[in-house]
């Protein structure tokens, strides 16, 4: 291509800021921010016009956008977004666990742009302590001695390993040595504070007599690990905390309960199998009980220590709390959340019991409405039967019975899919037998209108 044609080409490429002004640019501006778009459109603006120079033509206005859209996607995937959840899992760790509820969503914004006594004591004056009043909360809800809050379940762990065990021995059983999300493996975090591993028993059998047997001079604790993502049937045997408690006793040592998940409601009430509560483990003579925050609690990510106030006191005075302290955020937020258990509204207004609790036949009627309105505009769904899980490392053999909403794409179902988590907001379901399956049980009922805005907008573009 000659030169004149080629300056002729460039000088149809559009400034940096007619394309930001552009009404069609707008949604990524909302999404990315400015700053970020104009990266995007600099590179793509410079990678066009080096194609020009190579020969090539000038795109369209379209053509570019497309370009700028493609590109931001590429850098940005994982760009913050809320998302739809239909996958069926209502615990979904890659999507942020627990979403919170509404009235702890008004304390958040409510304090985050003001100033709060977060470690301010109002009645003497002077410096408190920090988020005093949510432990004080958590022992009137448990009737916990004391209570103490850090980022997460596995700093919890970690803080009580350090303080009450470093450089001495923790007994566990092997069936317990669990491995959860992200690689966290309880062996190499007993490793990483300092504590030696004693492991007994057997994967699936193991009894009081192998506890016993390992407990020597160097002994520190007896640890107890629930199997919160896993199940061993058949030939089995596991020790219970009240054995193990009165072992400890005998040989002066604390017992230690990894519960992870947190319930405090029963969860056979909800068509599920008995998960282990934060009470009955406390009952049971745990003397210090550890689990998630934004699991079966239906709260923000922390790591909740509850037990006797002699170890509390320990723990909470090592210099590593300063590292793991939570934030004003996740106080206001969990503070809100224990007062829904305590004024016995948990069911109502905890989005995670929420859909625990919600009925077959609201479920069906949701679904009902979505395939109605996605037939109005010409897409084939229908209704099915399926299955919803917990997640979140809780009941993992347990499954609440649901309805789908099945839909059988215009065009290949992995460019489909791929649409839909590049939509937005992103909608995230399941994929079966060529249908891309919705479980209404996890949509946000506020979302359902948006969930059929989005699959409208991908259906449309069909090649």
């Amino acid at each position: 291509m000659s030169s004149a044609i080629n300056n002729k080409e460039l000088r149809k490429l559009p400034s940096i800021e007619k394309i930001l002004e552009a009404a069609e640019i707008k949604p990524e501006i909302d999404r990315y921010s400015r700053a970020l778009v104009t990266r995007a459109a600099q590179t793509v603006l410079d990678e066009t016009r080096r194609q020009i120079v190579e020969g090539a033509i000038c795109p369209g206005e379209d053509e570019l956008f497309g370009r700028i859209r493609r590109f931001l996607i590429r850098e940005w995937p994982g760009f913050l977004n809320p998302v739809i959840n239909a996958t069926g899992v209502i615990i979904h760790t890659n999507l942020g666990r627990a979403p919170l509820s509404q009235p702890a969503l008004e304390s958040l914004s409510n304090l985050s742009g003001n100033f709060c006594n977060l470690e301010y004591d109002l009645l003497g004056g002077k410096r408190g302590a920090r988020a005093r009043e949510v432990e004080k909360l958590l022992c009137l809800l448990t009737g916990a001695e004391s209570a103490l809050v850090v980022n997460n379940n596995a700093a919890a762990v970690l803080l009580v390993l350090i303080v009450l065990a470093r450089n001495k021995e923790v007994i566990v059983s092997r069936g317990e040595l669990v491995q959860i999300g992200g690689g966290f493996r309880v062996p190499e975090i007993m490793q990483q504070s300092g504590v030696r591993l004693v492991e007994v028993g057997t994967t699936n059998q193991t009894y009081i007599k192998d506890y016993e047997q390992a407990i020597g001079g160097e002994s520190a604790m007896l640890l107890k690990v629930h199997q919160s993502n896993f199940i061993i049937k058949g030939f089995t045997h596991s020790v219970s905390t009240s054995e193990l408690k009165a072992l400890g006793k005998k040989h002066d040592l604390p017992v230690i309960y990894d519960l992870g998940s947190g319930a405090m409601l029963n969860t056979e009430d909800f068509m599920s199998a008995h998960e282990p509560t934060v009470q009955e483990a406390l009952a049971d003579g745990s003397d210090v009980v550890c689990f998630s925050g934004d699991k079966l609690l239906g709260g923000p990510q922390a790591g909740i220590i509850l037990g006797k106030k002699s170890c509390v006191d320990r723990l909470r005075s090592h210099p590593m709390m300063r590292v793991i302290r939570i934030d004003k955020m996740v106080a206001a937020a969990l503070a809100v959340t224990l007062k829904h258990y305590l004024q016995k509204e948990a069911v109502e207004k905890i989005p995670v019991w929420q859909m625990i609790a919600v009925s077959l036949e609201e479920i069906e009627s949701r679904a009902e409405s979505v395939v109605k309105k996605l037939a109005d505009v010409g897409i084939i769904a229908g209704i099915i039967d399926g299955s919803s899980m917990v997640g979140g490392g809780s009941l993992p053999d347990q499954t609440l019975p649901t309805r789908l909403v099945a839909i059988k794409p215009p065009y290949p179902l992995v460019d489909f899919t791929s649409r839909l988590r590049l939509a937005t907001p992103p909608l995230l379901g399941r994929v079966e037998d060529e249908h891309f399956l919705i479980d209404m049980r996890t949509v946000m009922p506020s979302l359902d209108d948006i969930l059929v805005k989005v699959i409208k907008s991908v259906s449309s573009k069909a090649e």
